[in-house]
């Protein structure tokens, strides 16, 4: 009777964790498909980014771009440009245009893929609208930022050898979670400048490199509003912004992030931030902390350039 007790036990016991773990695949399949294709480029996933590659290459690749709307959404959605040619590992920035044709304020999300598939896993997105739930107010239009970069790697898989050129496919869909939504006005040029969202972004862009009351690779940023360049005590400058007489202000600063070595010839910063909603918002929370570090120095932080 034992013996036949346990026998059922072998049975039953595997049965039970088979079936458990199958009912945890079930409840978690979707965040583990999402993850699969995020990691793999599998059906024509796209990468997330948060700088330029280290590296570019001569070689090219044409990048041509699809518009959709979901049945039932009343906006106008499309590309300001159908195609770009872009160097391998080039931060390249683009714009569409959506435009909401009713008379209520709708939450749209965009589903998005790249062909071929082959060209997913190497196709990184840096800035883009995609990552968000957004609300455009009614008959509002907008333009809204792309920035994005093909792998130098793309270049040398033998299965894109003869791939010229990549479509990255948009289509909108209404939002199920209204509720989280951003609004699209953020990209508008006379947008009010986001700090909380700036802080977000040096998270995810800059403190690879910089910190505010330390020097990594980068120098300290803490307090950089105000301060003459290439002055951060304890950094070892490149020659070009160690010999600069000018004082970081907001104006400054922007071009400096829109291309540090256009605007510096000769500096090391290899990193560039091409869309203007991003800058400003980066710039307003740099403006934001040197402010509160003036403030407790008994300073005033220079804001030349003119207010955001």
């Amino acid at each position: 009777m034992k013996a036949q007790y346990r026998r059922n036990l072998n049975v039953l016991v595997p049965c039970v964790v088979v079936l458990s773990i199958m009912l945890s695949l079930v409840a978690y399949s979707p965040e583990l498909y999402r993850a699969f294709c995020g990691a793999t480029g599998y059906g024509g996933t796209t990468q997330r980014a948060y700088s330029d590659p280290a590296t570019t290459s001569d070689q090219t690749v044409t990048v041509a771009f699809d518009s959709n709307v979901a049945p039932g959404l009343p906006w106008r959605f499309e590309p300001e440009q159908r195609s770009v040619t872009v160097r391998l590992g080039e931060q390249k920035l683009v714009f569409f245009t959506a435009e909401n044709l009713s008379n209520e304020s709708i939450v749209a999300h965009a589903a998005f893929n790249v062909t071929p598939e082959t060209a997913g896993i190497y196709f990184n997105k840096i800035q883009c609208f995609c990552f968000n739930e957004e609300r455009l107010d009614p008959h509002q239009k907008v333009e809204m930022p792309v920035v994005f970069y093909v792998d130098p790697a793309f270049g040398k898989d033998t299965d894109n050898a003869s791939v010229d050129t990549i479509t990255l496919s948009y289509t909108l869909l209404r939002s199920v979670n209204p509720d989280q939504a951003k609004n699209l006005s953020r990209f508008e040029a006379n947008a009010a400048p986001d700090a909380v969202h700036g802080e977000q972004l040096f998270g995810e862009r800059c403190t690879a490199c910089h910190a505010m009351g330390s020097n990594k690779t980068g120098p300290m940023l803490g307090g950089v509003v105000g301060r003459r360049a290439g002055s951060a005590a304890g950094y070892h400058y490149s020659r070009a912004l160690g010999s600069a007489t000018f004082t970081w202000s907001r104006d400054s600063l922007d071009k400096w992030l829109a291309d540090p070595k256009k605007f510096v010839p000769g500096a090391r910063m290899p990193v560039r931030v091409l869309d203007t909603p991003s800058r400003r918002d980066l710039v307003a929370y740099l403006q934001k902390v040197s402010e509160k570090r003036n403030a407790r120095a008994g300073l005033k932080a220079a804001v030349s350039g003119g207010e955001y």
